[in-house]
């Protein structure tokens, strides 16, 4: 394990780990249906080669380096080879379109860039005229390249073989090499990761060396992370998530990261390789989630009343087994049985078989989502982190889990709840700042160094764990005083597999309303089994029959939100289904799939007025963006569906 001794830079510790972990696998990558591995020795030499090969390009101590794509080996080598001659890696959002990617390159100074395929290259390609200071672009697959200027296109195999070449060649250039990672520090910066625009343009957060491998071996010794572990490499790679669980755990326990073929086929991969450490935000969970279940309603009538009966059984007494607290005999006696028909195919079935610690972050999950997975003997644990912070500002201890908290702070992480309610934290691996921002950065600090996180929470009086309720700025109030927190209303309403997304709204109104999307994989699954015809999602979305069986599960929300002292009085008066998917590409999500409630809220105007004048039905228009990249308008007339409220003592009427 790396401390506080020489292995300070993520260089050094590809160095360590070559040699204490030669033989084990460091990268796993599923081509062509075939897994390929690389130990940890081949890595350090592939790096070492690779880092020569940009240093010839012209790569230097200080530059920026764009890595755009997918999970793949050749791109998380990148970072370590650019980590090795002191220039800083920016990973960008795979999935960002022309726009958002010249943004962060040009506002990341980004002079070199490696890109996984001829999409990338083609964006990169389209917007160079924005980037006067780009040099050139390596990339890993050939596929689709061939007529291209490779005066300016190199393939990254191609810079690795002169590179091994060159050092073979040249003595004084591996001496070079090496005396760039000798000469590394931890103070220097590791990375720049860029924010998901919830609010604003992306800020780039500035990473250090030392305070990421800090960070990491906290959090390593807490869940006892080794060489042995396994993690899949799924997540996108600008995600504060994957690069802390992938790359920098990895690189600090030495465990093997395994990058899927595709993103169509990491529920398959995950089943392949049998991953013993996860993470994944909420929807993740939530996607699984709904698949079980649309397979279920395919199933046999035995096998579905068999899963429902074993389901009650895990509810009842799965988390007490799970966390080692007493359960009577019949009890364990029916959950081992759970266990043995139900329980671990299930498991088997979505790749988590292997797993001995899952985390979910990002956003708050669903406590009925949460418990479900827990109850089948699934270790997942909840984190609460940003960015900013890299990543923990708090994590669940094995035996201490709770649906409604996020857990203790981190290790080494110092937390208090401000006067206003905000949540505010020191942590080992917190942000040296934004890139080219100092006043963003100054914003976020207090004056004795703790980080502003924006979110309003408390601590537990009863276990000491901190829960978090939603964003400060978004917590409000319905006209007659009752707390709105629309992301736990939302989460909510997230739960029933027929609901996708939902965004709430109600600050200073009369009563709380919804706008949904419904989930096309699990209600076209309905449709099916009831011979309901669409030809399309809006169709689908505004079939009457699909809003009564929406309506049962908003119903059934507002019956979950009577047992909530301080929030029964904002349950969901009224409803809509929105004509299309909320997309990051047309702005109502960020590329980590976070709503951004402002910009929907003006999107929608129209849908919002219609629904607060009492409007049975609103008609809107609004522009879209291709999977090409060209825009096109979607017009609907929506229904506004009228809500009963469940009664509620504590609610005092006020829903009614």
């Amino acid at each position: 394990m790396a401390g506080s001794g020489p292995f300070d830079t993520f260089p050094k510790l590809l160095l360590r780990n070559c040699a204490q972990f030669g033989t084990r696998p460091a990268f796993r990558h599923k081509d062509l249906g075939i897994w390929q591995t690389w130990t940890w020795a081949q890595v350090a030499e592939i790096v070492r080669a690779y880092a020569a090969g940009l240093h010839r390009l012209g790569l230097q101590s200080g530059d920026t380096l764009a890595v755009v794509g997918s999970n793949r080996p050749k791109l998380y080598w990148t970072i370590m080879a650019a980590q090795a001659l002191h220039a800083i890696p920016v990973p960008v959002y795979s999935d960002a379109v022309a726009d958002e990617l010249a943004f962060v390159l040009a506002h990341a100074e980004v002079k070199f860039v490696a890109a996984q395929d001829q999409e990338q290259v083609d964006k990169i390609l389209s917007v160079a005229d924005r980037l006067p200071q780009l040099g050139k672009i390596v990339y890993d697959e050939p596929r689709g390249l061939d007529g291209y200027d490779h005066g300016r296109l190199i393939a990254i195999g191609d810079v690795i073989a002169d590179g091994r070449a060159s050092l073979a060649a040249d003595a004084a250039l591996g001496e070079r090499i090496d005396e760039y990672v000798e000469a590394g520090t931890g103070s220097d910066v590791a990375i720049i990761l860029y924010t998901s625009g919830t609010t604003g343009a992306p800020k780039g957060v500035m990473l250090s060396m030392r305070g990421s491998i800090d960070a990491a071996i906290d959090t390593t010794r807490f869940d006892k992370l080794t060489d042995k572990d396994v993690v899949l490499a799924y997540l996108p790679l600008a995600w504060a998530g994957d690069h802390y669980v992938s790359y920098v755990q990895g690189l600090v326990a030495g465990f093997c990261m395994a990058c899927p073929e595709s993103r169509d086929t990491i529920e398959q991969d995950r089943h392949e390789i049998g991953p013993t450490y996860y993470l994944a935000p909420p929807r993740g969970f939530e996607v699984m989630l709904t698949r079980l279940m649309v397979r279920m309603e395919d199933a046999a009538p035995i096998k579905r009343r068999m899963f429902k009966y074993f389901l009650d059984v895990a509810h009842r007494h799965g988390e007490a087994i799970l966390t080692g607290h007493p359960v009577p005999l019949p009890g364990r006696l029916l959950y081992a049985l759970g266990r043995l028909l139900i329980y671990e195919p299930l498991k088997n079935v979505l790749g988590l078989s292997r797993v001995r610690v899952a985390y979910t972050g990002g956003e708050a999950i669903g406590p009925d989502l949460f418990t479900f997975f827990r109850s089948i003997g699934l270790n997942l644990k909840q984190l609460y982190g940003q960015t900013e912070a890299f990543l923990y500002v708090t994590c669940q201890p094995d035996g201490e889990i709770y649906s409604d908290t996020v857990g203790p702070a981190a290790p080494n992480v110092d937390i208090r709840i401000a006067e206003s309610g905000e949540v505010q934290f020191r942590s080992p691996g917190m942000f040296v700042g934004y890139f080219k921002d100092p006043a963003k950065t100054a914003e976020t600090l207090t004056s004795d160094g703790y980080i502003k996180t924006g979110d309003a929470g408390f601590f537990d009086e009863k276990t000491g764990h901190l829960k978090i309720i939603d964003r400060a700025k978004d917590v409000g109030r319905l006209a007659d005083g009752t707390m709105f927190a629309p992301k736990y209303l939302e989460n909510k309403l997230k739960f029933y597999p027929n609901i996708k997304e939902a965004i709430t709204f109600g600050d200073s109104r009369e009563f709380v309303c919804a706008m949904l999307n419904i989930d096309p994989v699990a209600v076209a699954n309905w449709a099916e089994r009831n011979n309901v015809a669409y030809g399309s999602y809006q169709e689908l979305a505004g079939h009457p029959l699909v809003y009564d069986m929406v309506a049962k599960d908003v119903a059934a929300a507002n019956r979950s939100l009577v047992k909530e002292k301080v929030l029964a009085g904002a349950q969901i008066r009224r409803f809509l289904i929105l004509h299309k998917e909320l997309d990051a590409d047309d702005g109502e999500l960020t590329r980590t799939q976070k709503i951004r409630r402002r910009f929907i809220a003006e999107r929608y105007a129209p849908l919002l007025t219609a629904i607060y004048n009492g409007s049975h039905e609103a008609d809107i228009s609004t522009e879209v963006t291709f999977e090409d990249g060209r825009k096109g308008t979607i017009a609907a007339r929506l229904v506004i569906h009228d809500m009963q409220t469940a009664d509620s003592a504590e609610s005092l009427g006020k829903a009614a």
